[in-house]
């Protein structure tokens, strides 16, 4: 089979798809990932976050999705408070750049790590922040909070209020998304 053989195949021939990150839509916008267990306590927390200024603080791109199988893209900035978290389905993860402290173990360039589903994690990005690749093994999967309490959103709202302003100025560690 020649070049032209595989170019002259539509994107979405099965066993042949190109995806770009310039194109790739937002993790929301997909709808791939859903908030389980949702509590009038954590939607009003969520909700206090995102005033805060949650959004402006990590960018999430789907890369590339297929029943079993996604790809996912994201920025998290500068100490960016990621709540303790799991997911429903097995997650590998591939840093791009920038860093990220996960427990006791800073990871960099080039690290990554394994997460079976339903085990809590969370991480904090380095000084630079922290661009990773995400493979999953579903197309759409839960993501389930773990601080499921004002007091806890709280904290995670005044470190974002108190990151907000150096984020606005923040350029990823990389240029994936140039």
């Amino acid at each position: 089979m020649s070049d032209a053989d595989v170019t002259e195949k539509p994107a979405t021939a099965a066993g042949y798809q190109i995806f770009r990150t310039s194109e790739a839509a937002s993790l929301d916008e997909t709808a791939h990932m859903e908030v389980a267990d949702m509590t009038p306590d954590l939607e009003a927390g969520i909700g206090a976050a995102l005033e805060a200024g949650f959004a402006e603080g990590n960018v999430v791109k789907t890369l590339f999705s297929q029943p079993g199988f996604s790809l996912t893209y994201a920025w998290f900035k500068s100490g960016f408070p990621l709540p303790l978290h799991t997911h429903n389905s097995d997650c590998l993860y591939y840093i791009v750049a920038g860093s990220l402290q996960l427990g006791t173990d800073t990871l960099g360039p080039g690290d990554g790590f394994f997460l079976g589903a339903g085990k809590a994690y969370r991480y904090t990005p380095g000084p630079d922040g922290v661009e990773v690749l995400e493979f999953r093994t579903q197309e759409d999967f839960d993501i389930k909070f773990l601080a499921k309490t004002l007091p806890a959103w709280q904290k995670i709202s005044g470190v974002i209020s108190e990151r907000r302003s150096a984020w606005a100025d923040e350029q990823p560690p990389s240029s994936v998304l140039s």
